[in-house]
């Protein structure tokens, strides 16, 4: 680099840490009061639409599909016709993933009981679940429109079955920011016997600009692969490092005006800000030995509990959104696919965990400002499809999941289903509606946060979605 170039950047930083600085302290306070008091996005939404409920979101997804069938709707009547053809009326121009035309309807041998004030069926699987069950409203009424899994995860992610669009933890952090400037907006974490069906079009910022997509952190070791300094490069040349490079790319930002540019810039100083920020994150040994068996979780160990735990962790440092992958949900019947067997294994490696975040938030004051969700991306048949073992197809008309924290009705039981678990009889909750509601309880309008691609402007629910008003407090 020049002489003259490098004292220009020197006068650009140095005018720019002047201008900053010349506001004093007063005023800064006074702002800082005035911020408290009347909250704004630190996204590219100038305000909120509405009053925000809550500020960040875990979202526990239990990746293949969980059986509301084995788990939260004990339905005594597909017990009794287990072996017989379902009604014609009921699968006629119903098509499914694998199940062929003369499927039969398949019965459950697991144990039910009502638990809470609310009284919601739990099976046996779920043990921990009971501590929790007025703590949380359960979404019996869901439905969404695709079948396979891939699709139907972007679909639960997106509100689209093909890749491209943006995921909802994209939308929100474009729209509100992140309160973290040490951490990324948006955290992935992951879990189980290999990575959900989908990949990374599941966390994708879409068209939106790149900073705004997820960010997947190993639970184990280095948060983030070669995010420690090489040898022999001290802490501060790497600062010097990223200032120059930052200096230039806002000098080419200027020229051209790229906003891939500035995602760059931002990731820079991000990176470089988590290798302080990420180890203190990562050290779960600094829990009490209390908390470290509330989840289930141990040191070391990479696992679902442990996610729960840092999911905790990351909202406690102001991360907007969270969002945990849990695979191995699946259970057609086959070789680790047994819904009488296969199903018991993944349901003790969540239970616990997924009960003992609603239990930790709740204690320090979060649940408030948070809200977490549960579920998959569709629900399992009441017909059996016949494999090496028992297992139940993809359900796309009607399953269940819950949602808790500030704005939502603890201890609801919202929609329900026929004698059979087919179709929805009430409380009907499309996908597009749960997106509506979750920025809504953010304080995002679904009809207003909007960016404009090829021509028109593009929304997370496009031109779907109502608000499930019964379900908010």
């Amino acid at each position: 680099m020049n002489e003259s170039r490098s004292d220009q950047l020197l006068q650009m930083r140095r005018r720019a840490f002047l201008g900053s600085a010349g506001v004093g302290f007063g005023s800064v306070a006074l702002k800082s009061l005035m911020a408290q008091e009347n909250p704004k996005p630190l996204g590219t939404l100038s305000q909120f639409h509405l009053p925000p409920k809550v500020k960040n979101v875990i979202f526990l997804f239990m990746a293949g599909g969980p059986s509301q069938l084995e788990l939260f709707a004990d339905k005594p009547v597909l017990n009794e016709f287990h072996g017989k053809l379902p009604p014609e009326s009921l699968t006629q121009g119903r098509r499914f993933a694998f199940l062929p035309p003369d499927a039969k309807l398949m019965g459950t041998n697991r144990k039910f009981a009502r638990y809470g004030q609310c009284g919601m069926e739990l099976s046996t699987l779920l043990p921990f679940h009971q501590q929790i069950v007025d703590k949380v409203c359960w979404l019996r009424g869901m439905k969404t429109d695709v079948f396979n899994h891939g699709p139907a995860k972007i679909f639960m992610n997106s509100g689209f079955q093909a890749p491209g669009r943006p995921s909802i933890g994209s939308w929100v952090t474009y729209g509100l920011g992140s309160e973290s400037d040490s951490l990324p907006g948006f955290v992935v974490l992951q879990s189980g016997p290999r990575g959900p069906r989908g990949g990374n079009t599941l966390w994708s910022a879409g068209f939106l600009p790149s900073k705004y997509q997820g960010v997947p952190l190993r639970s184990q070791g280095s948060p983030i692969l070669h995010l420690e300094n090489p040898k022999g490069v001290s802490s501060s040349l790497q600062q010097s490092f990223i200032e120059a490079t930052n200096d230039l790319n806002r000098i080419r930002f200027e020229e051209v005006s790229d906003p891939e540019i500035q995602t760059r810039i931002a990731a820079y100083e991000t990176a470089f800000r988590m290798q302080a920020s990420a180890p203190e994150l990562m050290r779960i040994d600094d829990e009490t030995t209390e908390t470290l068996e509330l989840y289930g979780a141990q040191t070391g160990k990479s696992s679902f509990a442990s996610n729960c735990l840092l999911a905790r962790r990351l909202v406690e440092r102001g991360v907007r959104f969270v969002q945990l992958y849990h695979t191995d949900w699946d259970h057609h019947g086959g070789k680790n696919q047994d819904i009488n067997e296969d199903l018991d294994r993944v349901c003790m490696e969540t239970d616990r965990a997924s009960a003992a975040l609603i239990l930790d938030l709740e204690r320090r004051g979060l649940l408030d400002e948070t809200l977490v969700l549960w579920g998959g991306e569709f629900g399992r048949t009441p017909m059996g499809e016949v494999r090496e073992s028992s297992g139940r197809d993809h359900h796309v008309d009607a399953f269940t999941m819950w949602i808790a924290g500030g704005g939502i009705k603890p201890g609801m039981i919202h929609g329900a289903t026929d004698e059979l678990g087919f179709s929805v009889i009430d409380g009907l909750v499309h996908v597009h509606d749960l997106h509506a509601t979750i920025l809504h309880l953010l304080g995002i309008d679904h009809q207003k946060l909007t960016y404009r691609f090829q021509g028109r402007d593009y929304r997370l629910t496009d031109v779907h979605g109502k608000l499930v008003s019964e379900i908010l407090s």
